[in-house]
């Protein structure tokens, strides 16, 4: 069969993601690349899959690499000599309540960020462009001429064409039966024929997992947790009725229903709101693998084609049946906790995962390919890939259970809106502060993040009135998830104290001889300080990009604790054990409570006889109520106080106790929207918001944070007079708050969008974030469909002398 013994990849999975990987590693150099298929290529999930391809996504990462595809596959004919089966028909998007119209408002203003050509129109233009259509109940629809369709299986052999062509070893056949790991890296694969005892093993230190549907079962072979749900999908050809191959394709996710032209009929496809799972030990061994059609339930989507396109229900019965149509696919489809993709490297160095493309792998295939060579070969991918990024889930992800009740959910609801901050209750609770009883007792509104319940704010039945015309319900989507009790939560913080339950944070800590020289050369900062010193800092990429931003305190000579944001645990200590260091995740070892405030220093002193006093950015060790306390003079909401960390068994005492001696004080319990709100008036960066590893940190204005007089990864590429340099803005309208996403127009052009914004109020003002050039006047900023004027202000809206953080706070009178 011409196996080789050795190669620089092996790429397992002939699909169409494991195609363009190997495709992808080829154009950046890597030829000596084996791609390894278990049936012939294409024979997995990738032959019956629907071929949309449509670019606009939630995500600016997810919709730039479907940019990249769309643009790939118009031009792969060239490239390879085959036709990949591109038909770019254009896409509508279609809006039949005045909630979907909303969305479809914010999705035209993402769409201006990227730059990605659309057209917002009413029900008559929606017909107009598409007669077919029964448009009487089409209130508005989106219009993307880019978007179109693809022949699943002539694309992927025009991207496997294109790797053969520039080296790429394509062996189709052979399963994999197992995954050499020697001290955690990756070594070779084991390979066995698909209908002989004959076996081979191929050496090589980078291996990629394409497996789609059975990329679970693969990773298990290497001993790694890869959290693929195989959800039974399903659509629906009709005989042909003369439709055209120009009809562009439809999505209605108000009636869970997409659809268009094949063979002069129609492709119809949904997602039903009761998906079953396919459990099976060996995912995909049979090739081209269909399930027995359920036409029960798929009729709620038949019900909606019928309607939307009275051609069909002229031809058709509501009493459907399968002499309806010409043909039932009903087939396996890879789906993740959090339908996003599964992307990056593994716990096991060299083995890397490219799979749960949640139906729409298609799509993104060609951007995947791209971002996975470039990650592979220089270890950064061009896009912020966090969102997408394998390690973004925790240990909890191995749990089958847990990732089936979130990817259903998570499928169920795909054409639901989702409106930031809402909350989803599946498989919850999961990961609990030593205080949630004590949150729970006061009437807390949770949230989670990473599996760990986090308050959103406290609605303890005792709040005060709101001022009328300040802090009230913001108007449009900010308004919709929303509380009163956040405003009094901020305002309590600003007045008296606020006690924050901050356990969530990710904590790592790195110890031994090289810790402080390994260190030194990863962060920006300068760490060679007095023990108890505390340093905030980035780490960042060979391009200067923020990989992550973090606290480190020297807690001995020799041993440091970083802390970090909840969900980037993983992710943080992946890349520092790249670097060769020691990395232990101590998070649950400790619970976090944050005492802020011009009060904290008076409610402190009734439970610690130790000196407070101590300055910024120092963490002494002391005693609080009996409770052993690492406290840091650390604040992220701009007042005098502490993070206060303490072994977990004791964190349900030391909560009961702060809260006992601050509440004479006027202190009250807050929420992560609080802090949300506080942080924006500060102008304290967010990771993955505000910065990601496309932003350096002088763009960010985090140039204090960066000691130039040491060398460290990433200083050769840093620019002190960066082009673009992240602006707050404030709105002249405080009713209008942004979200995050908003267009940003400098003199009525587009020129750049919110990276994050919110209401603070402490200030009473709807304030926003985002990369501008120079500095400019006139600014406007589109929050949903509105265009409201806003203005740069130089300095942070709130104590922007940060005087409130370092001034000596009032003492106690005992």
């Amino acid at each position: 069969m011409g196996i080789p013994d050795s190669a620089q990849a092996i790429v397992i999975g002939g699909g169409v993601a494991g195609c363009s990987v190997a495709y992808h590693l080829a154009r950046l150099g890597w030829r000596d690349v084996v791609l390894v298929e278990r049936h012939e290529l294409t024979e997995g999930t990738t032959w019956h899959s629907a071929g949309f391809v449509g670019q606009l996504r939630s995500t600016v990462t997810q919709t730039r690499m479907i940019m990249y595809s769309a643009g790939l596959y118009a031009e792969l004919a060239e490239l390879t000599g085959l036709d990949p089966g591109w038909h770019g028909v254009g896409g509508l998007r279609l809006a039949t309540t005045p909630a979907r119209v909303e969305e479809l408002v914010r999705q035209a203003g993402a769409a201006e960020t990227y730059g990605l050509e659309m057209s917002l129109l009413s029900g008559r233009q929606t017909n107009d462009l598409m007669p077919l259509l029964h448009d009487e109940d089409i209130l508005a629809s989106l219009w993307l001429p880019g978007d179109g369709w693809l022949d699943p299986a002539s694309l992927a052999r025009a991207l496997a064409e294109g790797a053969a062509k520039l080296g790429v070893r394509v062996v189709t056949g052979v399963r994999v039966t197992g995954i050499d790991v020697v001290d955690g890296s990756v070594q070779g694969v084991r390979l066995a024929g698909a209908t002989s005892e004959e076996e081979w093993t191929i050496r090589a230190e980078t291996v990629v997992n394409c497996a789609g549907a059975a990329a679970g079962r693969v990773g298990a072979l290497a001993g790694v947790d890869v959290p693929i749900v195989p959800i039974k999908h399903q659509y629906v050809v009709t005989h042909p009725a003369d439709i055209p191959a120009s009809t562009p394709t439809v999505r209605d996710p108000d009636n869970i229903v997409y659809f268009r032209e094949q063979d002069g009929g129609i492709l119809v496809g949904g997602y039903i709101r009761s998906p079953e799972v396919w459990e099976v030990a060996d995912p995909l061994a049979e090739s081209r693998l269909l399930f027995p059609p359920n036409l029960p339930k798929f009729r709620e989507s038949w019900a909606s084609a019928r309607h939307r396109l009275p051609s069909i229900a002229k031809r058709t019965s509501d009493d459907f049946d399968e002499s309806q149509v010409a043909r039932i696919v009903h087939g396996p489809e890879a789906f993740t906790p959090d339908g996003e993709f599964l992307l990056g490297e593994t716990a096991v160095r060299g083995f890397w995962v490219a799979a749960g493309f949640c139906v729409h792998g298609l799509a993104a295939a060609g951007g995947v390919g791209k971002v996975m060579a470039e990650w592979i070969v220089t270890g950064v991918p061009e896009y912020d890939l966090f969102g997408m990024d394998v390690r973004r889930f925790g240990d909890y992800a191995g749990s089958s259970r847990w990732a089936r009740a979130k990817a259903l959910d998570a499928y169920s609801k795909y054409y639901d809106i989702v409106y930031p901050g809402e909350e989803r209750a599946a498989a919850r609770p999961l990961r609990r502060s030593p205080a949630w009883p004590r949150h729970a007792e006061l009437g807390a509104a949770f949230g989670e993040k990473a599996g760990w319940e986090r308050v959103n704010w406290f609605d303890s039945g005792t709040l005060a009135e709101v001022r009328a015309g300040a802090g009230g319900r913001p108007l449009g989507w900010a308004g919709r998830v929303w509380s009163p009790a956040v405003r009094e939560e901020c305002l309590a913080t600003r007045d008296a104290a606020g006690l924050f339950d901050q356990t969530s944070f990710a904590k790592l800590e790195v110890s031994g001889p090289k810790a402080l020289a390994t260190l030194q050369h990863l962060c920006a900062g300068q760490l060679d300080r007095k023990v108890g010193a505390v340093v905030y800092t980035q780490l960042l990429n060979h391009r200067g990009g923020i990989e992550a931003d973090l606290t480190v305190t020297r807690l001995a000579e020799d041993r440091f604790r970083l802390v970090t944001g909840t969900a980037y645990g993983t992710h943080d200590a992946a890349w520092l054990r790249r670097h060769g260091l020691d990395v232990q995740d101590v998070t649950s070892a400790y619970a976090c409570y944050c005492l802020w405030g011009p009060q904290a220093h008076a409610i402190l002193e009734r439970l610690s006889d130790d000196d407070l006093g101590f300055p910024y950015l120092q963490a002494r060790q002391i005693t609080v109520a009996h409770v052993p306390v690492l406290a840091q003079r650390v604040t992220f909401v701009g007042e005098y106080g502490w993070e206060l960390y303490c072994p977990a068994e004791y964190g349900l005492t030391l909560w009961d106790a702060l809260m006992e001696a601050g509440l004479p004080y006027g202190m009250r319990p807050g929420g992560y929207r609080a802090i949300d709100s506080m942080r924006l008036e500060k102008g304290y960066r967010v990771w993955g918001l505000d910065i990601t590893p496309e932003t350096t940190p002088y763009e960010a204005g985090l140039g204090f944070a960066v000691h130039e007089g040491k060398e460290f990864l990433g200083k050769d590429a840093l620019t002190r007079e960066p082009e673009r340099t992240l602006r707050c803005l404030v709105l002249d309208d405080p009713r209008r708050v942004c979200l995050g996403g908003e267009p940003v127009r400098v003199d009525g052009a587009p020129a750049s969008r919110v990276t994050s914004g919110g209401y603070g109020h402490r200030v009473d003002a709807s304030i926003a974030y985002a990369y501008l050039r120079g500095r400019p006047e006139n600014v406007t900023v589109g929050v949903d469909g509105t265009w409201v004027a806003a203005r740069v202000v130089e300095r942070t809206p709130y104590d922007p002398g940060h005087e409130r953080v370092r001034s000596r706070p009032a003492r106690s009178s005992r």
